[in-house]
């Protein structure tokens, strides 16, 4: 017998993972001890376990991966191979779909003969508030891209309009928008993305409560504080239209008191991604609901309702961090529509989290 940490670790599937397909009814331990409510496994179950890792990495459903292990354990191959047919010929479908519209999209691409006019300028100088900087690079630096296929996303972008600066990341997941005022700068929007690592080079900069010096030169940007100065090229790259993905329509608002509410996010019921959306890898969820009274509750696995909206936790957990205050606001849309995670003293400081869509 194997326990579930054994099981884990030899068949590839977390603990989390094992605990959400014993729930649903598809990998059931072979003894659950009464008392200490420890799962164990039997030899068996660990061919089984690997079967519906390999399964579930080849994004087969959930319905269909309890029907093929059915058919494995009975020997009923016949059943397993049309299943495992059924759902390649779906894969591939879906990979003609794919290929059809991303051709459509080049073709429109190609017939942009004018592309937008770049949003830089030969010289832009201006003056920054230090703690007013530093505060934005905090809330939205952990919203950065790490995706090498991304670069793009790689850094934080300044967008500078009239006397104010925008900073902002995103990886396709979550969202921080941030703002600074500014001086000294009256001229066109400029827009700028400054690679994560120099936005971390000039967030060390910003120790005092003067103001600093912020220098757009071209395919070059440059923070001086004093005599300390943090300069280098920007990325090459267009980020995307973020104002136009902020645009949500008006939600359900909660206001949360962010250390208790970050204490049963921690502490309260997860359960492993259905689907693999985040980067090709599951996550751990929690499931948020907006309580009649107002309040925001983490649901308990199993406990789902149709307004309920599921979120990855280690993201949701980031954003109450970046939030930097003890009362945030929660705002809920559809479950299909981003979580908003605003500020009481203002909107111009706000993050948003993809939702994660729940298998059933």
């Amino acid at each position: 017998m194997r326990s579930i940490g054994e099981m884990a670790r030899d068949s590839g599937l977390s603990v989390s993972a094992l605990r959400f397909y014993d729930g649903a009814g598809v990998l059931v331990p072979a003894w659950v001890d009464p008392v200490s409510g420890y799962r164990w496994y039997g030899p068996e179950q660990l061919e089984e376990a690997r079967l519906l890792a390999r399964l579930r990495r080849a994004g087969m459903p959930l319905a269909d991966i309890r029907l093929v292990l059915a058919g494995w354990s009975s020997e009923n191959t016949d059943l397993v191979r049309k299943l495992l047919q059924a759902h390649l010929c779906r894969l591939e479908l879906g990979l003609s779909d794919a290929r059809m519209e991303f051709s459509t999209v080049r073709a429109l691409l190609e017939r942009r003969e004018n592309p937008m006019a770049s949003l830089r300028t030969a010289t832009v100088r201006l003056a920054v508030s230090a703690p007013e900087l530093a505060a934005a690079l905090d809330a939205v630096r952990f919203a950065a891209s790490t995706d090498p296929e991304l670069p793009m996303l790689g850094g934080v972008l300044f967008d500078i309009e009239g006397e104010t600066l925008h900073v902002v990341a995103t990886d396709r997941y979550r969202m921080a928008v941030a703002q600074a005022g500014t001086t000294g700068h009256g001229g066109p929007r400029v827009q700028v993305i400054v690679p994560s690592p120099l936005a971390d080079a000039m967030r060390a900069l910003l120790s005092d409560d003067a103001s600093v010096q912020l220098t757009v030169d071209g395919d070059r940007v440059a923070l001086e504080a004093g005599d300390r100065q943090a300069a280098g090229q920007c990325l090459d790259h267009d980020f995307p239209d973020y104002r136009r993905l902020v645009r949500l329509p008006a939600g359900r608002r909660a206001l949360v008191d962010v250390p208790a509410f970050r204490a049963a996010v921690e502490t309260g019921s997860v359960r492993v991604s259905e689907v693999r959306e985040q980067d090709g890898v599951s996550c751990d969820l929690s499931v948020l609901r907006v309580a009649g009274d107002g309040t925001v509750c983490v649901c308990d696995d199993g406990d789902d309702g149709q307004g309920d909206i599921a979120v990855n936790r280690e993201f949701l957990l980031h954003a109450l961090a970046a939030g930097a205050r003890d009362q945030l606001i929660l705002e809920f849309g559809a479950p299909t529509a981003p979580l908003a995670i605003r500020r009481t003293d203002g909107e111009g400081t706000f993050s948003m989290l993809m939702p994660v869509r729940l298998e059933n």
